[in-house]
């Protein structure tokens, strides 16, 4: 071989190496350095949210005794009112049924009155002469005073079909609708020349106004049935309001329905709780809420974020990772209590000196490389 040759086969055989070389560097593994994190004691709240309504406690709604057409409204809506105020007042429209039997019985009281009048002043003559006893003339008298206050009667039944109240009733009078309870007008679902129906044993009757006590408000709300076994009666919650931001009322729990209904193929229970309001803000009724009930508190126990946590492909148990030398982890199976979503009680499986590879850094880093 000539020296030549030599010469371009040790070439050939230098760039094959460094080849090899750069090839075997490109391929080659870094070393994977994971951060760790150690357990640590924190207080662990699990809640969860009831979504419903704030409404007031007391609400009284107010009826017509008697059917006709809405004459006057005297009242608005957000007015604060009294026991007794008036709030609206009724035209009576009798019908001609009614008003002709009222007069029918009118006159037949006219026809009794006056055969009893003819006969008492007839034996009254006769009772002053002696020829009658004072038991017969009694009894007489009796006959013609009875006679008189039924024609007193009828006519009264009359004015009251034809006008709805009579003589001698003053405020009771059922055109006249009055405030049954104090507080706040929250609703007047009538106008003038309304017609409204009574209230009766067969009709609810027609809603002249809706009063109500704002200074009382309670949320009413639903919770499903895997959490309402959960629930205590007189627990805190907080309720925050749509209509209020960065503000949450505190409230208790003070109702928890026996029986639940079906709502989207899910059971859910209604819930009540009084809501102790701030001056500073004014509460409308129907005001749509959330409230944060706390089902279960833990304080001061060892806990790790929930981000660290590892199942087992085959038991499905979790597990993590605990640090033992450089860039050496060992798996520890734990036993876990009660989470926030963010953090998790760590009932036995590590200690608080223990430092546990944190994954998400690590596949971080790798996606980077």
């Amino acid at each position: 071989m000539s020296k030549r040759a030599k010469i371009i086969l040790g070439i050939v055989a230098i760039l094959f190496i460094a080849v090899l070389i750069w090839f075997g560097k490109k391929n080659k593994k870094s070393t994977v350095s994971f951060d760790t994190e150690k357990p640590f004691k924190t207080t662990i709240i699990k809640k969860t949210v009831a979504t419903g309504k704030v409404v007031p406690l007391e609400e009284v709604e107010l009826k017509p005794q008697i059917s006709g057409i809405v004459d006057k409204v005297v009242a608005e809506e957000g007015q604060i009112v009294k026991a007794g105020d008036l709030i609206a007042t009724i035209r009576v429209v009798p019908s001609v049924e009614a008003l002709n039997s009222a007069d029918n019985e009118i006159k037949n009281a006219q026809i009794s009155y006056a055969n009893a009048k003819k006969q008492f002043e007839r034996n009254q003559k006769l009772y002053e002469q002696g020829v009658i006893s004072r038991q017969d003339f009694e009894n007489i008298e009796l006959s013609y005073n009875n006679a008189e206050q039924r024609l007193s009667n009828a006519r009264s039944n009359r004015d009251i079909v034809k006008k709805g109240t009579t003589s001698g009733l003053g405020n009771v009078a059922n055109t006249n609708i009055r405030a049954t309870s104090s507080g706040m007008i929250v609703e007047i679902p009538i106008k003038k020349g309304y017609q409204v129906i009574q209230s009766n044993s067969f009709n609810s009757g027609t809603t002249i106004a809706t009063i109500a006590d704002m200074n009382k408000m309670i949320f009413e709300g639903k919770v499903d049935e895997s959490e309402v076994g959960k629930l205590v009666k007189g627990a805190t919650i907080e309720v925050s309001l749509g209509a209020i931001e960065n503000k949450k009322f505190p409230a208790v729990l003070n109702f928890i329905a026996p029986k639940g209904t079906e709502e989207g193929g899910a059971v859910q229970f209604k819930i009540k709780a009084d809501v102790r309001l701030d001056k500073n803000y004014f509460v409308r009724a129907g005001y749509s809420a959330n409230a944060d009930i706390i089902l279960e508190k833990k304080d001061s126990v060892l806990a790790i974020k929930e981000a660290l946590l590892r199942f087992d492909k085959k038991t499905e148990k979790p597990y993590v990772e605990v640090k033992t030398g450089d860039d050496k982890f060992e798996k520890r199976e734990l036993k876990l209590g009660t989470s926030d979503g963010v953090n998790i009680e760590v009932v036995s499986g590590v200690t608080a000196d223990d430092e546990i590879k944190i994954w998400n850094k690590a596949l971080k880093d790798e996606r980077i490389r």
